[in-house]
């Protein structure tokens, strides 16, 4: 028998016909997170950059090697 994390897919429990639970094993899940974190901080950055809110590197650099 294939334990959840072999299957390395969520398991979709369904009611009536309509899904209504998924369940996924730990790494899957954490691996989802990470993604999602890592795709949250993309659109803040691209949102940053559409919004003018940017510094040349070479300035940013500058500033933390005088501290």
């Amino acid at each position: 028998m294939r334990t959840l994390g072999d299957r390395g897919e969520p398991l979709v429990i369904t009611q009536n016909g309509s899904a209504k639970v998924v369940v996924q094993d730990i790494d899957s899940f954490e691996k989802t997170q990470e993604t999602m974190a890592l795709l949250k901080m993309l659109a803040l950055g691209n949102r940053q950059i559409e919004s003018g809110q940017v510094q040349p590197a070479a300035e940013v650099i500058a500033r933390l090697r005088e501290r």
